[in-house]
């Protein structure tokens, strides 16, 4: 986990989340959390690890130019309504 702050000065933590079953490739994913409601988190699900040490390292070595780069693509893309 890594808290960072956005351009607009709130503070997010950036986080890893698995998802379950067999398959151990692509398992874990990238999902962004606003501290200050931690229940409306974004995921970023095309940003797959197949280990959760994997993931950490690279959380642990991402600048803040980009986590916030990475929060903005996440946010952008959850704002798109599904068409259906």
């Amino acid at each position: 986990m890594r808290e960072f702050t956005d351009q607009d000065g709130r503070s997010w933590k950036a986080l890893v989340r698995e998802t379950p079953g067999p398959d151990y490739k692509g398992r874990y994913f990238f999902v962004m959390a606003p501290v200050e409601d931690p229940g409306s988190e974004v995921a970023l699900r095309d940003v797959r690890w197949n280990t959760e040490r994997t993931a950490q390292r690279t959380l642990d070595t991402m600048s803040h130019v980009e986590l916030r780069r990475r929060l903005r693509s996440a946010l952008g893309r959850a704002s798109v309504p599904v068409a259906g």
